[in-house]
């Protein structure tokens, strides 16, 4: 029998948690009613599965500015958008610019790209809190640099790229700018062309309240990719070449209708709410967990200073105390679901000073309590002064 007590999840920047009750039922409604493939046929249930993805794209394009919703094509989620983006758009001779604050979705189709077809790349480092300077990214633009690719959010440090003055730049030189918002979207504002962005990759499972399995990539309207995949598509099919068309030429095969219903209904969740809401009860609650963790003896908390702009990100640091020791007694004994280790980011981490060591890292979300907070500020305090005890 399991006698724990119920878990706080405190892990929302990997897979958001729970999920509003609508999401559930869109996904289910869908198995039941609209189970059939979406583009592949003219009966009543293929036509509404179809619907069920134009719907889901209106929604989407609604919430980042984005004036044609076929503009954006479904993905896997934002490792897979990542990798259309860059692996569609770089040639042979071509330069990429980078942050060091990249997640390996940039960091290693970058580095595959740079083994097979020789492109070159430079990687802009920020300084030990996140901050980008654009002046340094603008610097180590060439005549062959093609893309800058950034994150809104790191997923390590919480810190907020500055993506509006990149997209200026990057607009006035001639440069393709690429976004990865895994950890910003649904929680800050985004709109594509005020903020000059070329392309967005976003994932469903996170900030959009979605399943997992679920995100996309919004292709600027002027803005050509070579495919990812070829296959199926239900137009064009008597062509050997995937069509041209969108979103039809990026999605290749059938799609996650069911999830994609439930993204769509996170997104409605969203807009409603509001990411001005959504992003202010985040930030109250991670400044209370800032400000409670700054209090006990030993922890060092990665990125912004308290009371700087950032996601709802806390990584963080015990002396003494390896983060994966943290965060197995944070679980076992306490309940809390965190994150340890090095977050698919070594990248963050050497920018951080934590490449030897990894970090904890405890991501709120919009359904956390404030008592959440106060439990895991009580639990580090404990194991904390446990580990004291031990070693005296």
């Amino acid at each position: 029998m399991d006698d724990r007590k119920p878990i706080i999840y405190l892990d929302n920047a990997a897979t958001s948690w729970p999920k509003p009750p609508g999401v559930v039922e869109a996904i289910e409604r869908n198995v039941r009613e609209n189970a059939a493939n979406p583009g592949r046929g003219s009966h009543e249930m293929a036509v509404k599965a179809s619907r069920v993805l134009f719907d889901a794209r209106k929604r989407l394009a609604r919430l980042f500015g984005i004036g044609n919703p076929n503009d954006i094509a479904f993905a896997l989620n934002t490792t897979h958008a990542l990798n259309l983006a860059i692996q569609g758009l770089l040639k042979p001779g071509d330069h990429v610019i980078a942050t060091s604050l990249e997640h390996n979705s940039v960091r290693r189709p970058i580095e595959a790209m740079k083994r097979r077809f020789g492109i070159e790349a430079t990687f802009v480092a920020a300084d030990e809190q996140g901050r980008l300077n654009v002046k340094e990214v603008e610097a180590a633009i060439t005549s062959k640099t093609k893309l800058i690719a950034a994150s809104h959010s790191s997923n390590l440090l919480g810190a907020i790229a500055p993506i509006a003055e990149l997209g200026e730049t990057a607009r006035r030189r001639g440069v393709k700018l690429l976004v990865d918002a895994a950890q910003s979207a649904g929680t800050l504002s985004i709109d594509v062309e005020a903020m000059g962005i070329d392309l967005l990759a976003f994932p469903g499972h996170k900030g959009l309240l979605g399943p997992q399995g679920t995100g996309g990539l919004y292709i600027h309207t002027d803005l050509e990719l070579e495919p990812l995949m070829h296959g199926g598509t239900g137009s064009k099919s008597e062509a050997p070449e995937q069509p041209t068309v969108r979103p039809d030429r990026y999605e290749a095969g059938t799609q996650n209708t069911p999830g994609i219903a439930g993204l769509s209904e996170g997104v409605r969740f969203v807009l409603g709410e509001t990411t001005k809401t959504i992003h202010a009860k985040e930030s109250e609650l991670t400044f209370a967990l800032m400000e409670g963790l700054l209090a006990i003896p030993g922890v060092r908390i990665l990125g912004p200073e308290l009371g700087a702009e950032r996601t709802a990100i806390v990584s963080f640091t015990v002396e003494g105390i390896d983060p994966s020791e943290m965060a197995f007694l944070l679980d076992r004994q306490f309940g809390i679901a965190v994150r340890a280790g090095f977050h698919c980011t070594p990248l963050g981490h050497e920018t951080a000073g934590t490449y030897e060591t990894g970090a904890v890292r405890a991501s709120p979300g919009y359904f956390t309590e404030k008592a959440d907070i106060v439990s895991m500020i009580d639990a580090v305090k404990e194991i904390v002064t446990m580990g004291k005890g031990n070693r005296g």
